[in-house]
C-alpha cells in the first residue's frame, strides 16, 4: 500500500492550470463575485456603512483563537470596550465587510466533516454588517429581509425565521420585540419559529457580551411547509443568515447584566448564499468550486466529480474531490496571510490540512506529486480579485506547499522503515504493535495514525489502541497543565466597568511619559512620575479601596509605565504611596484597555482612590526591552536588504531577555544569506546611528517611502521610528532611503 502511494506521487509535468468547466457556456444566474459585491454595495451605498477590508486569518492579538473564525473577530475590541480611543476603529458605528474565516482546530472545528457532506468547509467567507451603538433590531431585520427578497430575489415562500423563545432558568423572557418586528415586515406566523438558548442565543465565550439572535433559513425544495425541518440538521432547509443582538454581558458568575451600548453583529456564509442564488443544493456545485473541481480532475487518474455522498460514494472519490478543493483554498489563504505549516498551534493545524489533502490526492484521486500546489493559480483566479494578496504571494504559496509535501513523503518513508523494523523485532505470536511506537510516529513525524492501522492490517497486526488512547490523553493533559502554568490571567477591566469609567468622566490615562526619556552623557535618563489613583478594579467591579493582599487593577491619571502592546512586554517596577514610602506595591503587569492603563498589583497595604503615588520604573528592564526592540527594526531592514522587498514581517515579540521576529519569505535562508543578514545588522550597530522618533498623523506617516508596517490597528496619531535619518527628512523625501523606518508603538 505504501509503495503504491509513493508511485502515485511522482512529480507533475505538462499540465495547464486554471481550467474552466466546459458546459453550455451560459453564465450562472448570479456569479459569486456579484453576490459578494452586491452585499457590500447594498450596505455601503444604501445604508451608509463603512467598508472595512477583511482582516488576515491569523488573529490580531487574540491568543484565544487559532484562526479568525467569524466576521466579528476583528471587532472584538469594540464589543469588549477595549479599543484604543485614538484608533480609526474607535470611530466605527456601522460597518460592512467580507471576512476570510477558517474553522479547523479549537472550539469551531469542521476539519473532519469536510468532504463527507456538501456544505462543510475549513475556509469560508463571512459576509456581515455591524452596528456599534447605532441601529438595532428593527433596522437590522428590515435591511436583511429587503436585501434577500428584493435585491437577491429570493422567493419569500422559501424563507423561515427563528427567534429566541426565552429561557426560564436564565431568567430570560422570549424576544417578543424581534417576533413583532418580523410580523410587521410580513413574515407569516407559521414561518416564525421560537427556539431556545442553543439555537438562538449567541455568546462570545464563557463571559462577555452576548444576546438573542434571529436566523433566516432557506428551503431548497419549496412548495411545502418545511417548518419542522428548521434547525433539524436537514440538508434541504439551511440557515443562511444570523442576526445577533448584543444587549447583555455574561458575568463570571454567569449572571446577565444589560450592556451600556447595544450592538448588532450579523453573519452570512458566502458559499451557502451563492448555492442558494445559483439554485444548487451543494456549495461545491457553484462557481466558487467548479473551476477547482475541473482542475483536480485534469490532474487525477479518476473520473470527473459526481457529487455523491455517503454510501453512494463507495470509493470516496467525490469525498476526495471535496477535501482537496476545500483544503487548497485554506492552504492558499492561510499561507498568503503568513500562517505556514508547522509544529504547534495554527501552524500544526495547517500541516494536518496539507497532509490530509496530499493523502486524498495520492490515495484516492491517484494524482502525481505536485498536483496539490498546481491548483494554487486556480484559487487565485477565483478569489484573487477581492483578496489581492493571493496574487502577490502565489509563487511563494506554491513553493511552500511543494516543500511540505516533499517533507511529508520523506516522513512516510522514514515511518514505514520504522514500522517494518519494529515488526521484525516483535514476537509475532502476540500480533500487537507497540502503542508507544505508533504514538511516536504520529507525534514526532506527523505520520497519520489511520495509515499506521492500514499498514499493520496488511500484515495481520494491530496497534494496542487502549494503550494508544492512554498516551494521547496523557499528552493532552500535559498540554493543559502547561497552559495553566503559563501564569495568572491579568486583571482586565470588563465592558461594564469601562462604561462606568466613561460615565463618571474618568479621563484616559496620560502615558506620554513612557516616551519622554533622553540620552545624557551616553546614558538614558527616565522621567520621574507622580500620579493620583483615579480608579481601582477588584476583578469584578470598580471599588473605592483595596486591602492588603488583594489582587487588583490600579488606574492612575498618568503613568511612565509602558503597557504591553505591539509585541513588546510591559514595563516592570513598583508604586509607593505618599506617606508610606517604605511599602512597595510591585507592578506585575501594565495593560492598555480602552485608553486606560491598568497596573496589575497585589496590594502590600491598603490603597484608595485619590491616593497620591510615585511610580518607580525598573530602568534596567526597560532599557533591555528598548535594545531588543531596536534590534527587531534593524533585523527587519537587514532581511529586506538581503532577500528583497517580498519579505513580510508577520509579528514579533520583545522582552528583556530575548526577541522573536516572525517573517515570511519565499525560501528558507541559506547559510550565506544568514551571514549577510548578520553582517548588515552588525554594521548598523557599529555605526552607532541615532534612533529618531516622531509622532505623526497616521495618514501622513503612511506616505513615507519605504515605511514598514505589520497588520495591526495603529493609533492616530502614530509614532514613527527611524534609524540614522530624522523622520522629518523622510516625510519630505519622495525616494526610498536605505534605512529602517517603521510605525512603532514600542519604546
Amino acid at each position: 500500500m505504501f509503495r503504491l502511494l509513493l508511485r502515485r506521487l511522482r512529480p507533475l509535468r505538462g499540465l495547464s492550470v486554471g481550467s474552466k468547466r466546459s458546459s453550455s457556456g451560459l453564465p450562472p444566474p448570479l456569479p459569486a463575485a456579484r453576490v459578494r459585491s452586491r452585499f457590500l454595495d447594498y450596505f455601503q451605498q444604501k445604508h451608509g456603512h463603512l467598508l472595512v477590508p477583511s482582516g488576515p486569518v491569523r488573529p490580531r492579538g487574540d491568543a484565544s483563537l487559532l484562526f479568525v473564525n467569524a466576521g466579528m473577530n476583528q471587532f472584538k475590541p469594540i464589543f469588549l470596550g477595549t479599543v484604543d480611543p485614538r484608533s480609526e476603529m474607535a470611530a466605527y458605528t456601522r460597518v460592512v465587510n467580507s471576512q476570510k474565516c477558517v474553522r479547523a482546530g479549537g472550539k469551531h472545528n469542521d476539519l473532519e466533516d469536510v468532504g463527507r457532506d456538501v456544505y462543510h468547509h475549513t475556509f469560508f467567507e463571512m459576509l456581515g454588517n455591524w452596528s456599534f451603538g447605532d441601529y438595532f433590531k428593527e433596522e437590522a431585520c428590515l435591511m436583511a429581509w429587503t436585501l434577500l427578497t428584493e435585491h437577491y430575489g429570493i422567493p419569500v415562500d422559501r424563507l423561515y425565521v427563528s427567534y429566541f423563545a426565552g429561557d426560564a432558568a436564565s431568567g430570560l423572557s422570549a424576544d417578543e420585540e424581534t417576533r413583532q418586528i418580523w410580523l410587521d415586515i410580513g413574515v407569516p406566523t407559521g414561518r416564525l419559529l421560537p427556539f431556545g438558548l442553543k439555537e438562538n442565543f449567541w455568546e462570545m465565550g464563557d463571559s462577555g457580551p452576548c444576546g438573542p439572535c434571529t436566523e433566516i433559513h432557506y428551503d431548497h425544495i419549496g412548495g411545502r411547509d418545511a417548518a419542522a425541518l428548521v434547525n433539524a440538521n436537514s440538508p434541504d432547509v439551511v440557515e443562511i443568515w444570523n442576526l445577533v443582538f448584543m444587549q447583555y454581558n455574561r458575568e463570571v458568575d454567569q449572571s446577565l447584566r444589560l450592556l451600556p451600548q447595544f450592538s448588532v453583529d450579523t453573519g452570512m456564509g458566502l458559499e451557502r448564499l451563492v448555492s442558494v442564488l445559483q439554485g444548487r443544493r451543494s456549495n461545491y456545485d457553484t462557481d466558487l468550486f467548479i473551476p477547482l473541481l475541473d482542475a483536480i480532475h485534469q490532474r487525477s487518474g479518476v473520473g470527473p466529480y459526481g457529487g455523491r455522498i455517503g454510501t453512494a460514494d463507495e470509493e470516496k472519490v467525490d469525498m476526495a474531490y471535496r477535501v482537496v478543493a476545500d483544503h487548497i483554498r485554506t492552504l492558499t489563504v492561510c499561507i498568503a496571510d503568513g500562517v505556514h505549516p508547522g509544529m504547534s498551534g495554527a501552524e500544526l493545524v495547517l500541516r494536518r490540512i496539507l497532509r490530509r489533502a496530499v493523502r486524498f490526492c495520492a490515495e484516492v484521486l491517484k494524482a502525481p506529486q505536485g498536483a496539490l500546489a498546481s491548483l494554487v493559480p486556480t484559487v487565485t483566479q477565483i478569489l484573487g480579485d477581492v483578496y489581492p494578496e493571493l496574487h502577490r504571494e502565489a509563487d511563494r504559496i506554491v513553493d511552500i506547499i511543494n516543500e511540505n509535501e516533499a517533507h511529508f513523503l520523506s516522513s512516510l518513508q522514514h515511518g514505514s522503515r520504522l514500522i517494518l523494523r519494529t515488526l521484525r523485532r516483535m514476537d509475532n505470536k502476540h500480533g500487537v504493535f507497540p502503542a508507544s511506537v505508533a504514538w511516536s510516529l504520529h507525534r514526532d513525524l506527523g505520520f497519520p495514525l489511520d495509515l499506521v492501522d492500514i499498514m499493520l492490517e496488511e500484515r495481520g497486526v494491530q496497534v494496542d489502541h487502549q494503550e494508544l488512547g492512554r498516551l494521547i490523553s496523557e499528552y493532552q493533559n500535559q498540554q493543559v497543565v502547561s497552559e495553566l502554568k503559563s501564569g495568572q490571567s491579568p486583571v482586565m477591566l470588563d465592558i461594564l466597568s469601562l462604561a462606568e469609567l466613561q460615565r463618571i468622566r474618568v479621563p484616559h490615562t496620560d502615558d506620554s511619559l513612557k516616551y519622554k526619556y533622553n540620552l545624557q552623557q551616553d546614558r538614558y535618563v527616565f522621567p520621574e512620575c507622580c500620579a493620583s489613583v483615579v480608579a481601582l478594579y477588584d476583578g469584578h467591579s470598580l471599588v473605592s479601596e483595596v486591602s492588603e493582599g488583594q489582587r487588583c487593577g490600579v488606574i492612575l491619571d498618568r503613568t511612565c509605565f509602558y503597557s504591553e502592546q505591539g509585541g513588546q512586554s510591559h514595563d516592570r517596577g513598583y508604586i509607593t504611596r505618599d506617606g508610606l514610602q517604605d511599602v512597595l506595591f510591585p507592578v506585575e503587569a501594565a495593560i492598555l484597555v480602552g485608553g486606560y492603563v491598568v497596573h496589575q498589583v497585589t496590594a502590600s497595604d491598603s490603597l484608595k482612590t485619590r491616593d497620591k503615588v510615585q511610580l518607580h520604573l525598573d530602568q534596567v528592564h526597560r532599557l533591555a526591552c528598548m535594545v531588543k526592540h531596536t534590534a527587531t527594526h534593524i533585523l527587519n531592514f537587514a532581511l529586506r536588504m538581503v532577500l528583497g522587498p517580498s519579505v513580510q514581517q508577520r509579528g514579533s515579540h520583545v522582552s528583556a531577555d530575548r526577541l522573536r521576529f516572525d517573517f515570511s519569505a519565499k525560501d528558507s535562508l541559506s547559510i550565506s544569506q544568514l551571514q549577510q543578514v548578520e553582517s548588515c545588522v552588525n554594521g548598523i550597530i557599529s555605526a552607532n546611528h541615532i534612533v529618531h522618533s516622531q509622532e505623526l498623523p497616521l495618514q501622513s506617516a503612511r506616505s513615507i517611502m519605504g515605511l514598514r508596517t505589520v497588520d495591526e490597528v495603529y493609533p492616530d496619531p502614530v509614532r514613527v521610528v527611524s534609524v540614522a535619518v530624522p523622520v522629518s527628512e523622510l516625510l519630505d523625501d519622495q525616494a526610498v532611503r536605505q534605512t529602517s523606518v517603521e510605525l512603532c508603538c514600542g519604546t
